[in-house]
């Protein structure tokens, strides 16, 4: 290995240790869009004609059952600290019955000794696990092998490609050659023998891309629409760039409010599993999420202050509390409306645009 390339695999860990330190201290938010969710409302039904004792959030992904829709989103990883924020957000989600995403595993790939901050499996024996690269490092020396190394580092039951090209263009080290991906994302999942999908990381995902996708051969969908995150935001607080640094103030209010993402993309693709995530921080805006078309609610940033404290076990009850709250705000919506089931939540006609948006 020459130092050059020791060089770039330190900055890829760094760097994840810095977008931590930026998500949790700087506002990130995108400015001027909002989720989209805020243009919906639920219509209040006073006899529900079920008791709440009823309602049931059980599902399942890929194959493993799951006893909520709900998902970890895909953050971090590649790092002592980030690895400790992985295995709370694990130790949380094995006790609630959640789903979990890894952050990029790029940094993992690069250098081996990283890959323990990636493997989770241990915290979370029976909960699907998302392993996750980044699709544009398919034009930078990485190819199926390495998204078969990602899945078995993290012993996953599915991968997730995630697409980022605006973070890209703002990141000092950014990756910007996105030619020719969609071919090589269906040579992976031509090649691999679990789930392949894809996920934006905050600006969405419109139809007519979802099609090509499924096209291509994905199995599932992460739309991570705009209005919670913003990557070039996040890139902003790390470049010493000024002009990059101004510039990326011109794109606070890009991208495809999740709401909008959601829905376009289930309008195409009636049957693809739909993740939605992006700007979600409670229970009411996963049920909007389902009512509008998602399988799953995926929590990213709302999770990350109590995952990064290091208040130790306090930390992961913490966490267990927060879980069970966003639970308890997705049954009470489901409750304020009749809805027994997650079906029946698909199917409501009780999600109505609010007559003040």
């Amino acid at each position: 290995m020459t130092d050059q390339q020791r060089g770039g695999q330190d900055a890829t860990s760094a760097r994840k240790g810095e977008h931590i330190r930026i998500c949790l201290q700087e506002d990130v938010s995108g400015m001027g869009v909002r989720t989209g969710f805020e243009n919906y409302r639920f219509r209040h039904n006073a006899l529900p004609e079920l008791s709440l004792d009823d309602i049931r959030l059980e599902t399942e992904l890929f194959g493993a059952p799951l006893r909520a829709p709900l998902l970890v989103s895909s953050m971090t990883g590649g790092s002592d600290a980030t690895g400790a924020i992985n295995r709370r957000l694990a130790v949380a989600a094995e006790a609630r019955g959640w789903a979990i995403g890894l952050g990029s595993m790029r940094a993992a790939i690069e250098k081996e000794e990283l890959a323990a901050t990636f493997r989770i499996r241990s915290e979370a024996p029976t909960v699907p696990i998302i392993a996750n690269l980044g699709a544009v490092q398919l034009n930078y020396g990485f190819g199926a092998e390495a998204c078969r190394r990602a899945v078995d580092m993290a012993e996953a039951n599915a991968l997730v490609l995630h697409l980022n090209s605006m973070q890209e263009v703002f990141q000092p080290e950014g990756n910007t050659d996105f030619r020719g991906l969609l071919v090589k994302i269906e040579e992976v999942c031509r090649t691999l023998q679990v789930p392949v999908g894809v996920k934006e990381v905050g600006w969405g995902i419109d139809g007519t891309t979802a099609l090509r996708l499924k096209d291509a051969g994905i199995t599932f969908i992460d739309a991570a629409g705009a209005g919670g995150t913003s990557w070039s935001q996040v890139e902003k607080y790390r470049s010493k760039d000024d002009m990059k640094r101004q510039a990326a103030e011109a794109f606070a209010d890009w991208g495809i409010p999740t709401a909008d993402s959601v829905a376009e993309v289930r309008t195409v693709l009636p049957d693809v599993t739909l993740i939605a995530s992006g700007g979600l921080f409670n229970g009411v805006d996963a049920a909007k999420a389902i009512a509008l078309g998602a399988d799953l609610a995926g929590f990213g940033r709302a999770l990350l202050p109590q995952a990064a404290s290091k208040a130790g076990e306090q930390s992961v009850e913490g966490l267990i509390s927060q879980f069970g709250r966003i639970e308890f705000e997705l049954r009470a919506a489901m409750f304020g409306i009749g809805a027994a089931s997650l079906e029946e939540l698909r199917q409501t006609d009780r999600l109505v645009r609010s007559s003040n948006n």
